[in-house]
């Protein structure tokens, strides 16, 4: 199930600008660093977790390191790991295990806490193809079918929308608008640019059309995520640049 092959001079490999949040829990040390350094040559935003912390909701995978040689090291990570699978926000969340060569035997057998793993050497495009694969298999879309601002999560071919893993019950004309804003964040559109953009330069409706689409929206968004709209006096709205 693993790629053999070192990490360094493994070419580049065809990847989006940013395919989400990886989490990397595990012991500090060298594969955790060099782990999460690839995993930001291919794509993902990796962040290093601590496995006593309580994992954020807006992460696309979790790779776990595999810790040292102790018995009870590993049970911790386990034990980390079926937390995880628990969390409402992470139920379908992939769970993929970074091993050492030889270290599959260690890993869990037939266990929540483990979806894949990968074999530390690997090459980039292996690493790429496995985390790929697991992202798959739980059913989350290819990158070029969503769009992800933090844990703003838009389905681009199915027009659903989640907020940190809570699914938006939006109109048609709602998960446009927030498409819109959300394609350009930090842009300033005006009214009138939102209301031919998003409704069509044959809509007759008068411009305050936007401003009660956007209340809505920023409801159902809720309190935390309301903000990621915010309005320009007197112009119009953005989409702010900082994630939730």
């Amino acid at each position: 199930m693993s790629e053999a092959g070192e990490l360094r001079g493994s070419g580049p490999v065809d990847a989006p600008a940013r395919i989400g949040v990886a989490l990397v829990a595990g012991d500090e040390g060298p594969d955790r660093d060099e782990l999460s350094a690839e995993l930001a040559r291919i794509g993902y935003e990796p962040r290093p977790l601590a496995l006593s912390a309580v994992p954020p909701p807006d992460a696309a995978l979790v790779v776990l390191v595999l810790p040292g040689q102790g018995a009870g090291a590993v049970e911790d990570a386990i034990r980390f790991a079926q937390g995880v699978r628990g969390s409402p926000a992470h139920r379908e969340t992939p769970i993929v295990w970074a091993v050492p060569a030889g270290g599959a035997e260690r890993l869990p057998a037939a266990s929540t806490a483990l979806d894949d793993f990968v074999e530390l050497p690997c090459t980039r495009p292996g690493l790429a193809a496995r985390l790929r694969l697991a992202r798959r298999r739980a059913g989350q879309q290819d990158d070029d079918e969503v769009l992800r601002r933090g844990s703003l999560v838009l389905n681009l071919s199915t027009y659903q929308a989640t907020a940190a893993g809570r699914r938006l019950d939006l109109t048609y004309m709602e998960y446009r608008l927030l498409r819109f804003l959300a394609a350009n964040p930090g842009r300033v559109h005006t009214r009138e640019a939102i209301l031919s953009n998003v409704w069509g330069y044959d809509y007759y409706g008068g411009i305050r059309t936007v401003d009660v689409h956007v209340r809505r929206l920023r409801v159902k968004l809720g309190q935390e995520h309301a903000r990621l709209i915010e309005t320009v006096r007197s112009v119009g709205y953005r989409f702010s640049t900082e994630s939730v």
